[in-house]
């Protein structure tokens, strides 16, 4: 395993998806339970989970793990249900790909290594 491209991944990851994250679970978690480290967190344990899950197992099978995952830490970080730790991983995601079809658009690519989270 490449440390400083996981590195990296992991910078880049809390700089274009925290953000993202943090608005979507302010608007639907409301702004008491959705804080922006919280967002950090939950992007630096999904991308090492992820790569774990995805290094020991990979396919699928890692894919759906990871898709709970990220469901359970959104959850547990967000303080919120299942459905609503749902509906803010599906906006989230919407979200992210209308700013990075935007960001396309202009020029500006984001690729980012979507393997780790999930995708």
């Amino acid at each position: 395993m490449d440390w400083i491209g996981f590195l990296i991944q992991i910078v880049v990851a809390i700089i274009v998806v925290a953000p993202v994250l943090w608005l979507v679970g302010r608007a639907l978690a409301g702004k008491e339970h959705a804080k922006f480290t919280d967002a950090i967190w939950i992007v630096v344990l999904g991308i090492v989970i992820g790569s774990i899950v995805n290094w020991l197992i990979g396919g699928l099978i890692a894919s759906i793990i990871m898709f709970i995952v990220w469901l359970a830490l959104i959850k547990h970080f967000f303080d919120c249900g299942w459905l609503k730790a749902f509906a803010i991983a599906l906006i989230a995601v919407i979200v992210f790909v209308i700013i990075a079809f935007v960001l396309a658009l202009v020029g500006i690519g984001i690729g980012i290594g979507l393997g780790s989270l999930g995708f």
